[in-house]
Formats: C-alpha cells, structure tokens, sequence
C-alpha cells in the first residue's frame, strides 16, 4: 500500500476511535448515584426529553430542558454546578452533556441508560 492509503486507513480509524472514547470531564452516573445526589443542593438536574415525555414521567428534582432548546437554556445554568443529565435511554443526554462541556461547564454527570434504568 502506498502512503495515501495508510493516511486514510488511520484517518478513518481515528475518527471512528473519537466517536466511541468517552468526553473528558464527563462522568457516567447509575440512576442510583443520581438519586444519592437528590439532597445536595448545589447539583442542578436537567432532563433533555421532549416536554410530552417529561410529563408522562419524570423525577423531581429534574428540570425539563429538552435537547432541541438547551443551547439557548445554558444560560439558565450555572456553570460552577454540577449538572446531571438525564433522557430515556441515556444517548440524548450524552448529546447534552458534550454540548454543555462545550460551553464551559466543568462538572458533568450523564445517567447511564436513562429513565429507562431508573430503579
């Protein structure tokens, strides 16, 4: 193979490896370390499911922000708190917490498989 093709190869690994590595500076909760958060005051819970799905079941103390209007809600969020993130199975939420991580947000939690592993 010549040099053009190793490029590619390794261009193309590279880009799939950054598609399935974790973000830096987001950590992966269970539903039960998010519920043993529930008492401390200083998280902020924000739940990313459309406003249909947040009614027919959700968890105080989430906030519903759903993932289409969060860009422009950050501003709402204080970006010295910890935010955990929460959806149905836990992928818009990942979505959520790369877009918070990009704004500045330092402490990140996303629920691992969502409302769908709420215990």
């Amino acid at each position: 193979m010549d040099i053009v093709q190793w490029i590619i190869i390794i261009a193309a690994v590279v880009f799939i490896a950054t598609r399935f590595m974790p973000t830096k500076g987001i950590q992966h909760i269970t539903s039960q370390e998010a519920k043993n958060k529930f008492k401390d005051k200083q998280i902020q819970f924000v739940d990313v499911r459309t406003p249909g799905e947040y009614r027919a079941n959700h968890r105080k103390p989430f906030k519903n922000i759903p993932l289409s209007n969060l860009s422009a809600q950050t501003k709402n969020l204080d970006k010295s708190k910890e935010v955990v993130v929460i959806c149905q199975s836990g992928m818009r939420s990942m979505k959520a917490a790369k877009i918070l991580k990009k704004q500045g947000f330092e402490k990140i939690s996303n629920v691992k498989g969502g409302m769908n592993a709420w215990i």
